[in-house]
């Protein structure tokens, strides 16, 4: 594609050198740049591009996307100057790849939790009414049923314009994607044409990027104030920002509530630890998911259908074939009947959520032990809240290892030790090493017991000091109920 094709849809400040030159390709990791691409050179939150102007030069660039002109300009190489080029870059992916968001219907969803088992589902169910789907995700990207692995719930523009154009290549009618407040406010979705919008909740999290809550609510606004007048957009009305989300959008409106009356509502009518009888809109379906939370899930699930045209009587038959995601609120039965639970949830909220739900099921008929960590390098704040919501809602808890990065695990423990009381200690163990910690929730639990297992859900791995060593908590629990 020619130069002055790839940068249509941005408004350079300047150009320097010739527009008529052949694109190749488009980086922002001057690693990957290859003779003949263009890098867009972005100020980012660990690294400036612009200091790997003359790397990405030495290895072939022949096109170069910067806010600020380098002291000595290369012969051949042309220059384009930009305001802002964390703004430029997803627009100018967009238009090398082709738009693929014009060929595809995009739908986003944001919140603090929910996302991942949203947008699976929707991607599990588009996919059994006979479409070929994309998803973009936390846990897995998919091109229909091929798997691509991914680093970011979010990946960056180019990465991501290449994956949604090679769902648009590959006949995908429908992409489903998770949108993070990082990639709003990293502009990594500019560019996109969303066909709509789903909002979760919002409860604290991220706040060691994001420093206050109004900045993480704003983000994810964001994405819903970016929405054209023909997309619609999906809100929770149990949550308090629910209609903030929506406020300043343009897309067509619709509400979702198991409290209020809303366009889309729903009552749980019976639930075991099998799954959820329910009345969504006055028809009844059964379900295999627990919890309030996943109720509130589900609903999200069956708006964005109808809203995407789909007939509401198809889109409950395939909701009552769907099973729960990877890691969320993932059930494993020991030969004693002893029930342990894995679980994502590594905000204070998603674990309110998960430790009622348990609670919702058990109705006093068995103890409930948790174990439970948090992660390193990431917001200090929540751990004694993590830890406080524990002992409220546990009759045990084992305060552990979570993925500690590049901190020591025994002063994250301490943090999470720090939140709680002299009573509240006589119920809880702190235990260093993950595995002992689930092996001693296990060794403790009595038949009618239920054991939540906390923070890791689908992940299989433990990253320590930079490295990732296997780990996955469900492996685990089986090993130790077989022996």
């Amino acid at each position: 594609m020619k130069l002055k094709e790839v940068i249509k849809k941005i408004t350079p400040i300047a150009i320097t050198g010739n527009e008529e030159i052949e694109i190749t390709g488009v980086n922002m990791d001057s690693r990957l740049i290859k003779e003949g691409h263009m890098f867009v050179a972005v100020k980012g939150t660990q690294a400036d591009g612009h200091n790997y102007i003359s790397k990405a030069i030495e290895l072939g660039a022949t096109a170069i996307v910067c806010q600020q002109l380098p002291q000595e300009t290369a012969d051949g190489v042309t220059y384009v100057l930009v305001a802002d080029s964390e703004d430029a870059v997803g627009k100018i992916a967009t238009q090398f790849y082709g738009d693929p968001t014009s060929k595809l219907d995009l739908v986003g969803v944001t919140g603090t939790n929910g996302k991942t088992t949203i947008a699976t589902l929707l991607y599990n169910m588009f996919r059994k009414m006979g479409y070929k789907v994309g998803l973009i995700s936390t846990v897995c990207n998919y091109i229909d049923d091929e798997a691509v692995p991914t680093d970011h719930t979010t990946p960056d523009p180019i990465t991501l314009n290449a994956l949604l154009g090679r769902m648009a290549d590959e006949g995908c009618k429908y992409a489903f994607m998770e949108v993070s407040s990082h990639s709003v406010a990293q502009k990594r979705i500019g560019g996109l044409k969303f066909r709509g919008g789903i909002f979760t909740n919002l409860t604290r999290d991220h706040l060691d990027y994001h420093k206050t809550v109004e900045n993480y609510r704003d983000a994810k606004k964001g994405f819903f104030d970016g929405l054209d007048k023909d997309a619609f957009a999906v809100t929770n009305l149990d949550d308090k920002n629910g209609m903030i989300m929506v406020q300043n959008t343009k897309a067509k409106v619709t509400t979702y509530s198991l409290r209020a009356m809303a366009d889309f509502k729903c009552k749980i009518l019976e639930q075991s630890f099998e799954g959820m009888y329910l009345d969504i809109n006055n028809r009844e379906v059964a379900v295999s998911f627990i919890g309030k939370f996943n109720a509130s899930n589900l609903l999200a699930v069956y708006g964005a259908a109808v809203m995407l045209g789909k007939e509401p009587e198809e889109v409950l038959v395939i909701l009552s074939t769907l099973h729960s995601v990877n890691g969320r609120f993932d059930a494993v039965r020991s030969k004693e009947g002893v029930t342990a639970i894995v679980d994502y949830a590594h905000t204070p909220d998603a674990l309110v959520n998960v430790l009622t739900a348990i609670h919702g099921v058990l109705e006093g008929k068995g103890e409930v032990i948790t174990v439970v960590g948090a992660g390193g390098n990431r917001d200090k704040g929540k751990r004694p809240i993590m830890a406080q919501e524990s002992v409220k809602q546990s009759d045990k808890v084992i305060i552990t290892s979570d993925n500690p990065r590049f901190e020591e695990p025994q002063d994250i423990i301490n943090d999470m030790l720090a939140g709680l009381t002299a009573d509240d200690m006589k119920k809880v163990l702190s235990i260093v090493d993950r595995k002992e910690a689930i092996r001693t929730a296990c060794m403790i639990a009595k038949p009618g017991d239920v054991i939540l297992v906390a923070g890791k859900g689908h992940e299989n791995y433990q990253d320590v000091k930079g490295v990732k060593h296997h780990f996955d908590d469900k492996e685990i629990i089986k090993e130790i109920f077989n022996n």
